[in-house]
């Protein structure tokens, strides 16, 4: 878990957190992507004027994941700077408050790890491809275009656009 000593941040003004979390922590578990080795983050918390907590720093970690277009086995890099805002649970009421994220300001410390776990999940691109040039692979016959070549007809059309081709040739 991803936590910060409010005591001490009340102290102190600012605290560092410094964290490497393995790529088996229950906090990636229903994720689409795996980690190939720990995530690094290292954020600084400190108080606003306003009552709010703000906690800036930075994520990187290596990824495992499969090409969007042939699903060959990629090697992705995370390097993203995060900014948090917490406000107390109380003062934020019912309406929405962007990004602000709540947090109860009689604990001891204040939980990052959902939050941390959000920005991952905003971070990541899902459209990663291998190159830039990948041809993916055949609709039909499922071959892989940047391997070899197939000899599917690729020029069917969809029926369900025969009424407008219809309306096209009158």
């Amino acid at each position: 878990m991803l936590r910060i000593d409010l005591g001490r941040l009340d102290r102190e003004g600012t605290v560092a957190l410094d964290a490497s979390v393995p790529p088996d922590d229950p906090m990636f578990m229903g994720l689409e992507f795996e980690f190939d080795g720990p995530l690094r983050i290292e954020v600084q918390a400190s108080q606003a004027g306003t009552g709010e907590i703000v906690v800036r720093g930075r994520m990187s970690a290596r990824l495992e994941r499969e090409c969007r277009r042939c699903l060959k086995d990629v090697t992705d890099r995370l390097n993203h700077d995060v900014t948090m805002v917490f406000a107390d649970e109380d003062d934020l009421g019912s309406e929405d408050n962007g990004d602000v994220r709540p947090f109860d300001a009689d604990a001891a410390e204040l939980d990052v790890t959902e939050a941390v776990r959000e920005e991952i999940v905003l971070a990541i691109d899902p459209f990663i491809v291998c190159e830039p040039e990948c041809k993916g692979l055949c609709p039909t016959c499922g071959a892989n275009l940047n391997q070899e070549s197939c000899a599917c007809v690729r020029d069917e059309t969809d029926p369900r656009w025969e009424a407008l081709r219809a309306l096209k040739e009158e």
